[in-house]
Formats: structure tokens, sequence, C-alpha cells
């Protein structure tokens, strides 16, 4: 019979289970409507800045990431592929619907003819394969891998290398690097494409710059992000309208007029990248008889001291530096070329924790001065880049002979230490025309003695910016292009990561900043513990399985039995 007992508790048990199923249903309500993710990680590896779910949740149409990263790769490459993966995870909710993603791997096409045509299309689009050796198993593996990817919008693409870091780092260390700055190049990407940028770049002449074709690439890669504006200084009433100038390797003085014009447009918020040689050093006037390097007179010293900085007349000799083609001899009438090192062209590869230089690869410099900073109320001052500690300081006049290169070294000439060659700005600025009358020649002669919160960047190389032009055809190579090497360096990054942070109200370039830890395991004992962890990885959960398989059983039967 039923008693009234059993009645009561199988009221109870549907009860529970009714409540139960009505939780789960409510949950998932809940979930669908109300979106949020938690972040445990220690260093927030998972976590979308604030900026990319805004740029993201702004998207009006569909784009497309085809990722080049799929295959059996090694561990650490394997790595960066996951993080691709969950980073576009992320990205496609915080899109709405309006991200889409593939992962191809290129190495699948089955016809030759078709696989090269195709390997050749990405070079073209900006993606280069990546000879990726590694050793799996105590064997040697290697691969052809295309670490980039495709991103598409509305017609048009843009193509994303995910394979980024510093070429000195350690292969483990710069695939770390490589993740640390997934989202950002990303991000950046499909900023470039799917938003057109509506700040204003001045490109200033008139003092005997950089001429438009040695600036090409830069000029080039700007138009993606912004719009770009040449104009000579002496022709322009003033600066109104711009959101920021560079001024890239003047060789004339500026007049206190172009002076006024360029301060009192930082007085008024905008933003400003100098690229200065205060040395005339060429390697076209370093003949067989050399010659000495003298100082420009460029009139902006004054200038720059008000905003912080002092640019030195001096040159920097490195033990790390670049090399130069020399006649070293003659085999008949033939002159026998070799590459020799050019110590007045110093490789920059230290760099503040910075998001302008986080993950930077080396710059190349060339005749590079030293910097220091000098007080300026309201204006704080960060170091860039440096030259290496094997670094000498050279004061004009500077003679400058190819027997140089020839000579041996002496280590004990060379212990001036790290320099600082570029620092960035930032603060509220005091005009140079504090408490002076406005020049004559200028419009608006009512002066603004002290500026908002604004930026500048200074370097002390002009050819930082400066691409080379092909001899025989006249075409621009890449800015940090090396033709006689044949490698590139990070001279674009730096400068466009520069002019990224000083016009990114938004804040996208702070992304850089993100650390995610490199944990590496220990390899000895990984190969000494291998057997004893899968074992217990393997066997452990299956016996504790059936360990609690059998006390539940008794448990049960000891209940039980007494009925």
């Amino acid at each position: 019979m039923v008693t009234e007992q059993n009645k009561s508790k199988r009221g109870r048990d549907i009860m529970m289970f009714l409540a139960l199923v009505g939780g789960i249903i409510l949950l998932n309500v809940l979930a669908a409507n109300y979106f949020f993710r938690l972040d445990l990680t220690e260093d927030k590896r998972y976590t979308i800045a604030p900026v990319t779910k805004q740029m993201l949740g702004n998207l009006q149409s569909e784009v497309v990431v085809d990722v080049y990263l799929e295959g059996d790769f090694p561990a650490g490459f394997k790595r960066l592929q996951q993080s691709v993966r969950e980073t576009l995870d992320e990205f496609r909710i915080y899109a709405g619907g309006n991200l889409r993603y593939n992962f191809i791997d290129p190495t699948e096409i089955t016809d030759e003819q078709q696989r090269n045509e195709f390997y050749t299309s990405l070079a073209q689009k900006g993606i280069m394969p990546t000879n990726l050796r590694a050793t799996e198993d105590g064997k040697q593996v290697e691969r052809l891998v295309f670490p980039g990817a495709i991103i598409r919008y509305n017609g048009k693409e843009a193509a994303v290398n995910l394979l980024k870091g510093n070429l000195a780092a350690s292969p483990d260390e710069r695939l770390n690097q490589s993740v640390e700055g997934v989202e950002y190049e990303l991000a950046t990407a499909i900023r470039k494409i799917a938003f057109q940028g509506n700040k204003i770049i001045g490109y200033i002449t008139g003092q005997g710059e950089l001429e438009q074709q040695q600036v090409t690439d830069l000029l080039g890669s700007l138009q993606e992000y912004y719009r770009v504006a040449r104009g000579e200084l002496d022709q322009i009433p003033s600066l109104e309208g711009l959101d920021l100038i560079i001024v890239a390797k003047p060789t004339q003085a500026f007049s206190e007029a172009d002076k006024y014009k360029i301060d009192q447009f930082i007085m008024k918020g905008g933003k400003a990248v100098f690229f200065i040689d205060p040395i005339n050093a060429n390697m076209d006037s370093v003949g067989a008889g050399g010659t000495f390097a003298m100082p420009y007179n460029l009139n902006l010293d004054d200038l720059l001291f008000r905003y912080g900085v002092r640019l030195n007349p001096n040159l920097i000799m490195d033990l790390n530096s670049g090399f130069i083609p020399m006649v070293t001899g003659y085999l008949g009438d033939k002159p026998q070329t070799e590459m020799v090192n050019w110590r007045f062209y110093p490789l920059l590869n230290n760099f503040s924790k910075h998001p302008i230089t986080r993950n930077l690869d080396a710059v190349y410099s060339k005749f590079i001065s030293t910097m220091d900073t000098v007080k300026a109320d309201g204006v704080r001052k960060t170091p860039l880049v440096y030259t290496s500690t094997y670094s000498r300081i050279m004061d004009a006049p500077v003679p400058l002979t190819l027997e140089e290169a020839r000579m041996e070294v002496n280590p004990q000439q060379y212990q001036a230490g790290q320099q600082p060659v570029g620092y960035l700005l930032e603060g509220k600025f005091t005009s140079l025309f504090r408490n002076r009358k406005a020049p004559a020649g200028v419009q608006n002669t009512q002066v603004q003695e002290q500026g908002g919160e604004s930026k500048i960047a200074v370097f002390s190389d002009g050819d930082l910016v400066r691409n080379e032009v092909n001899p025989r055809t006249g075409q621009a190579y890449e800015l940090g292009f090396d033709r006689y090497n044949n490698l590139t360096f990070a001279n674009k990054e730096l400068a466009i990561n520069t002019i990224h942070y000083l016009l990114d109200a938004e804040g996208l370039i702070n992304v850089r900043s993100k650390e995610i830890a490199l944990r590496p395991l220990d390899k000895v004992r990984v190969r000494e513990e291998k057997t004893y962890w899968q074992l217990l990885n393997l066997v452990a959960p299956i016996v504790l399985l059936g360990l609690f398989g059998i006390t539940r059983y008794y448990l049960r039967k000891r209940k039980y039995e007494r009925f």
C-alpha cells in the first residue's frame, strides 16, 4: 500500500524536478539575452579591449577573415594558431554576426601549378612564407608556413602578418610576442578597411625636407588610415585644420614666422613628429678623401628646447651597426666588393616598454645623434629608442672617411652606453613666444602662451623615415628595406605606431601593451618524465572512477539491505 508519507515524498521529488527544469530554462533564456564572460587568467589573455569591442559593434557589413594558419604545426605555432582562433571567436561575438572567419591550409592544394600561383598571390598581397624548422620527437621537421590573414570588407581587403616581434629574440619569445599582438594586428586591419579616417596629417615642406619620392612608402601607408596633405610652410597662413604635422629631415633654417606657425599649432592641441638631423652627414659626400660632418643651422633648437628636448651636434658610432658595400681589392681589372660594418649606421634594438615600441623589431638609422632632456614644466618625457651599450659619441666636426670601416675596432672607445635617440613628450606645452610679440609676416598676432594637452615625438635622425629608391627603375623601396642586405627593418612600423599613438584618441594603439607571461616547461624534465605523466593522466582518472563506482555500490547496498 502507498502510504501518505510516500505520496508526500513523491510530490516533493516532482516539485524539485520541475523547479530544476524551470531553473535550467531560465538560465538559458538569460544567457541568450544577456552576454557576459569571465576571464580568470592572471594576464587577462582572453580579455578584448573596450575600444576593440566598440569598433566591432559599429560594423555595418560582414567582415570575412581568411587565416592561413591551418595544418599540423609544432607546439609554438599551434599556440599562435589557437590564439588567433580564440581572438576571432571573441571578435565574432562582439561584432553581432558581422564577422566570419575561415582557416585555410595553402599546402593542401594538390595541383603544383595552382599551389605556386596561390603562393605568389599571397606574397604579392604582403603575406610572405616562413620556412618553419622544428624538432618533433627528436627529429628535424621543415615545412612552409604562411603566418598571415586576409581581411575583406565591402570589396576592400587588407593583409595581416601574424608572425611579428623582434628577430633578435628566441623563437619561443618571438612567438609569444606574436600572440600578444594578435588582437592589435587584427583590429587595426579591420579599422583600416571598415572605417574611413577623418584625421588630417600635414607633411611640411619648404625647408629642404625629404622629397616626395623619398617618403612615398610612409605617406602611402598613412593614407590607408588618414588623409594626408603636403604644403610649404611659408606659403600657408597657418596650420589650422590639421591634426598632426610631420617634419622630416629639414636642411634649411626655419624662419621665425614658420616657427610661430608650428608653435601656435601645438599650443592649440595639434600633434607633431620631428625627424631631425642635427649634423649634415651623408654618404654622397664621403668620397675617397673623406669629409667633415658639420652641424646644421635649422633654427629649431630654441623651439625644441622649450618643449623639453635638446638635439646635440654630434654623431653616434655603434658596434651594433649596419653594412655598406666597399671595394676591398681588384681581381685583374675588376673591383671586388664586400659588405663591411659602417658604425655610423647604428641598428636600434633597445626600446622602452611603451605601446609605440613594444615587441618592435630592429630599426635602421643613419648618422644619428644624441638627445638630452631639459626642464619643461607640465611635460612628461618618455624615451622610446636607444642605441646599444657599445656606443661612441663623436662631437662635431666629425671626420667621415671610408678608412674608418677598414680600421680595427678598439672596444675601449665604445663605452658610452645606451643613448636615447627618440623621445615622446606629453602634457601642456609652453609657447616659445611667451612674453614676446608675434614675428612679422604672420596673420594671427594673438599669441597663445600656454597650450592644452598635446603630444610631440622627436627623433634625432631624419633618415628613419626615408625610403631607398631603386636606381634602375626609380621605384621606391619599402621603408626600412636595406637593398644591400635584402632585409626589412621596422622603421615604418615605428613611424606609424608613433603617429597612431599621437592621433589615436580611442586608444587602440594601447592594445599593444598587452603582456602574456611566457612560462616554458623544463624540456629536460619533460623528456625524462614523459611516460610518468602520460600514465598519470590516462590511468589515474580510470582508477578514480572505478573506486568511486565500487564505493557507491557498497554504500547503496548497506543502505537498502535493511529492507
